[in-house]
Parts: C-alpha cells; sequence; structure tokens
C-alpha cells in the first residue's frame, strides 16, 4: 500500500507510450522522467526515466530497446536503485506471422537481484492489425542467469537455499495490445506476459502494464497508468507481488 502511495505523489513525466514496431516509420522514440522531492520532517527522493526506441537497421528488420531507470531514497536511506533494458529484433514485423529475437538485462536493489540477463527467441502472431487498433500474442523461450545478494529465499524457493546464482530455461506467452476508442479521445493500452520455467513448475513471474491515455496534443498525452508485478522466488523477507497506479504525461515523437 504504501509503495502506492508514493507512485500517486509522483506527476509530471510518466511511463512512455507503447511503441508498434509492426508501423511503417523508420524510426521512433521517447522519453519520459518523472521525480519527487520532498524535505523537513520526512526526506522524499523519486527519480524515474524510460526511454523507448525503435528503428529499422536493414529493409526487414526492426530493432526496439526499452530502457529504465529508477532510484528512490527515504530518510536519506537508498529504498530502491533498479536498471531494466529489454531489446528485440523483429524480422519482417509487418507480416501476421513473425520471428523475433530478445536480450534483456535487469538490476533490482530491494529485492537483492545484483545482475540479471535473459537471451531467447520466439515467434509473434499479430491478431489485430488496424493502424489505431493492434492485438499481438507471442510465444518465446529464453535461457535466465540471476545473481542474488543473498543466499536465502522464501518458502517457494527453498530449493535454492545456500546458492546465489540461479539458472533456468523458460517459456514465456506475451499479449500486447492498443485501441483508440470514442473518436480518438481514449487510448487503451496493455503489456503483459507469463513466465514460468520450464524446469522448476515453483519458479515463475508474471507482469500486467495497463494504461488509459487522454490525448491533449499530437505528441502529448494526459495518462493513467496501472503496473501489477509478481515474482514466485524472492529472497527471505521480501513480497513477491508490487503495483503501481501512477499519473502523468507522455510525450513522443510520432
Amino acid at each position: 500500500m504504501k509503495k502506492i502511495v508514493y507512485c500517486f505523489l509522483i506527476f509530471p513525466f510518466l511511463l512512455a507510450a507503447q511503441i508498434n514496431e509492426s508501423d511503417t516509420l523508420s524510426i521512433k522514440a521517447d522519453l519520459s522522467l518523472t521525480g519527487f522531492w520532498q524535505g523537513g520532517n520526512v526526506e522524499t527522493l523519486i527519480f524515474r526515466a524510460k526511454s523507448n526506441l525503435s528503428f529499422k537497421p536493414f529493409k526487414k528488420w526492426v530493432f526496439k530497446t526499452q530502457n529504465s531507470y529508477i532510484y528512490q531514497e527515504f530518510g536519506q536511506e537508498k529504498a530502491d536503485e533498479d536498471a531494466l533494458s529489454l531489446n528485440f529484433l523483429y524480422l519482417n514485423p509487418k507480416r501476421r506471422f513473425y520471428p523475433l529475437a530478445l536480450a534483456f538485462v535487469s538490476t533490482n536493489f530491494r529485492r537483492k537481484i545484483d545482475l540479471r540477463y535473459l537471451i531467447g527467441a520466439g515467434v509473434t502472431y499479430q491478431i489485430l492489425t488496424q493502424k489505431k487498433h493492434w492485438l499481438k500474442v507471442s510465444l518465446t523461450s529464453e535461457y535466465e542467469h540471476t545473481t542474488f545478494d543473498e543466499t536465502s529465499f522464501n518458502s517457494s524457493g527453498v530449493a535454492y537455499n545456500g546458492e546465489s546464482v540461479i539458472n533456468t530455461i523458460r517459456g514465456t506467452v506475451w499479449l500486447n495490445g492498443k485501441y483508440h476508442v470514442f473518436k480518438d479521445k481514449i487510448i487503451l493500452s496493455h503489456e503483459s506476459y507469463f513466465q514460468p520455467s520450464l524446469e522448476d513448475s515453483d519458479n515463475f513471474r508474471w507482469r500486467a502494464d495497463l494504461g488509459l491515455e487522454f490525448p491533449i496534443w499530437k505528441f502529448l498525452n494526459f495518462k493513467i497508468n496501472y503496473l501489477h508485478t509478481f515474482e514466485s522466488i524472492v529472497v527471505a523477507d521480501q513480497k513477491q507481488e508490487d503495483q503501481f497506479l501512477t499519473f502523468g504525461l507522455t510525450l513522443k515523437s510520432y
């Protein structure tokens, strides 16, 4: 509940818009910055940044990268410092079916993740292909390497106690979509995935990112965003779920 309250306080530049790799534009980019500072009896500092970039390195290829950074400090004590880089390479993304390769790198101070990376590949199927209404489902498989700063885990991860490194093979189902409704006055978007280990049924995670946007100008939208994440394997005394409800603005170049 405290995390939701903190995020209500953040109100200028929020999460960037969702980029569709099947668009005809050769390059698309956006950048978002959020921040909150409070001094006096309660000292709080929160800073967040997120960027999205999509371009065509070759005629039939599209590269998309999403990068984010979060820093939070309460009472001059660091609470979060997380970095996440999601990178995708698509071949012929204008087709109904098309292959993709992916590489993720992340760290998470609060969850005691020193380094996590995933490398994999898969295929995407476009269910809806209209410019203002699109829906996609993807199926991928990845090799994951995660290094923790601690070796004690919650009850779900008791099999990993005594280890600081967890390696596994995962299979992931992705569902992404965006819809313009009420004559483009409202834009609904969602990005979600379910990511189980193919080697350990107790090791899985999921994420749901829902957005509601109200266009103000061609390159500026007011946005309400809800993010819900879950990881079954966390270090001891850490909660498995996180929720964020935020308000702000989306800036984009397209």
